[in-house]
């Protein structure tokens, strides 16, 4: 009987297929419909607060394809899980700007320019040096708090903070199992860089159509 062999680099690809299946994903969304969770209805029990929280960042696939790239590139920072928790925090802030009744005038258009830059900085030969990675994730996460924010102004207490509590879960978890395994695969001898650069590619260019898109409305 022939014994099956196991080939590293299968593993590999299969783990970029998943990568590159979110990243489909999101070219072949909806971004007009990638924001509602409740049904347009504002939370308003404390568990509907946390759904809200938790399903916002993972059905809006603007938000979705940035975590990713986040975690992506945190992977070739060092002290890059301190950068990652940078970003879930100046996402909250933005969160909380919006709730303070502050208005950014064209938020959707920068949610969309910081997914380019942030596909673009995955597509680097050499990951971006770590000042210049420690500003895009602050105004990342800061414009992709203030836009997810729209879904709970005028909420009570309980919901409100169920959706902010879901909303650094979700970040958080989603953001360190990209940089996991992203660095995971970056240690492999077999793995091809080129293989993530492809990923940074297709997250530029779901930024850049939805910014026509923006641009276009």
């Amino acid at each position: 009987m022939t014994k099956a062999r196991f080939y590293p680099h299968a593993s590999v690809s299969a783990v970029c297929g998943v990568f590159l299946a979110l990243v489909l994903l999101a070219l072949l969304g909806s971004p007009a419909a990638a924001h509602h969770v409740m049904d347009n209805q504002l939370p308003a029990t404390f568990l509907q607060g946390l759904l809200s929280g938790l399903g916002h960042p993972v059905i809006g696939l603007d938000h979705l394809a940035a975590i990713i790239a986040i975690g992506c590139i945190a992977a070739t920072q060092p002290r890059g899980a301190m950068l990652a928790v940078g970003f879930v925090m100046a996402m909250l802030s933005g969160v909380t700007i919006h709730l303070g009744q502050a208005t950014i005038s064209g938020a959707e258009l920068l949610v969309a320019l910081s997914v380019v830059l942030l596909g673009i900085a995955m597509l680097r030969l050499r990951p971006v040096a770590r000042g210049l990675a420690l500003l895009l994730f602050a105004l990342a996460g800061f414009v992709h708090g203030y836009a997810l924010g729209e879904s709970i102004v005028g909420a009570e207490p309980a919901p409100l903070y169920a959706y902010l509590a879901g909303l650094a879960i979700i970040q958080s978890a989603i953001t360190f199992a990209a940089m996991t395994l992203t660095r995971w695969l970056l240690a492999r001898p077999s793995f091809e860089p080129v293989r993530l650069r492809l990923v940074g590619a297709g997250i530029a260019g779901f930024g850049f159509a939805l910014l026509m898109s923006q641009l276009g409305a």
